[in-house]
């Protein structure tokens, strides 16, 4: 019985083909909780977009809501209620820079935008990042808004 060999050479950019080979497949819960129609399994988050739903998670969490990690989230319900002018904008803008940075190892902050839409009592939030292991640019948008 005789083996036989196969030539299996790389062509094209070498440098490319080890780069594709180191990145990971990031995966997170979708807290919607959407159904795969036919294995009717959890469709989890897959690479950016798990990036994205950690974002939305991490600033839409208060502290000591969650047991065991009380100093995770960004905090910024109370600041929903405080008069809106440049400062409380300001002050959102550095707790989401903390919040990312603190918490969110994998991308690099670009860019936050804040407005105020007072007649509609909220905070439109869009951040502007870099993932890491992708190299891509990309940005999530968030509400907050009071609940009373």
């Amino acid at each position: 019985m005789a083996l036989l060999s196969q030539d299996k050479t790389i062509t094209g950019d070498l440098k490319k083909a080890r780069v594709d080979s180191r990145k990971k497949t990031i995966t997170d819960l979708d807290l919607a909780l959407t159904l795969h129609p036919i294995r009717k399994d959890i469709i989890p988050l897959r690479d950016d977009n798990a990036i994205k739903n950690s974002i939305k998670n991490l600033l839409q969490t208060n502290q000591y809501e969650r047991p065991f990690q009380s100093n995770l989230g960004a905090n910024l319900g109370g600041l929903l209620f405080e008069p809106a002018n440049g400062i409380t904008i300001g002050i959102l803008k550095d707790k989401i820079k903390q919040t990312i940075k603190r918490f969110e190892p994998r991308v690099i902050l670009t860019d936050i935008f804040v407005t105020d839409e007072a007649e509609k009592q909220r905070y439109k939030v869009q951040i502007h990042f870099r993932i890491k292991e992708f190299d891509i640019d990309d940005d999530v948008e968030i509400v907050l808004r009071r609940l009373r």
